[in-house]
């Protein structure tokens, strides 16, 4: 099955930015956190996650940072801004809305008239 490129664009920035909400994480703890919410049924690669969180940096609704990852190891830490706090909460309300409309189409057990 072939997906739309723009919908998976749409639930990873999303996604990212959820992950996000609480507190600044690195890249693999962004993923770490993503696969354990979903259950792993998200798994995120890195050919995916960061060509993402740089496009997220590039349109200012993410910052990031260099720290300490807690192995000691030198990472990125990505923070939500003011404009990606917003981002979030309007596509999260857009989301929320197609999925109900989603859900109702495939719960319907015959055609209306």
């Amino acid at each position: 099955m072939t997906q739309n490129p723009n919908l998976v664009r749409g639930t990873l920035d999303l996604l990212i930015l959820k992950a996000l909400t609480w507190e600044p994480r690195h890249g693999y703890g962004i993923a770490e956190w993503i696969e354990r919410m979903t259950a792993g049924s998200m798994l995120m690669e890195e050919g995916t996650l960061y060509p993402a969180l740089h496009r997220l940096h590039g349109k200012g609704m993410l910052e990031s940072e260099w720290g300490l990852s807690e192995n000691n190891r030198r990472a990125k830490y990505y923070r939500l801004t003011p404009e990606g706090r917003r981002h979030l909460e309007a596509e999260a309300t857009s989301w929320e809305r197609f999925t109900r409309a989603v859900a109702r189409v495939l719960a319907m057990e015959q055609p209306e008239p």
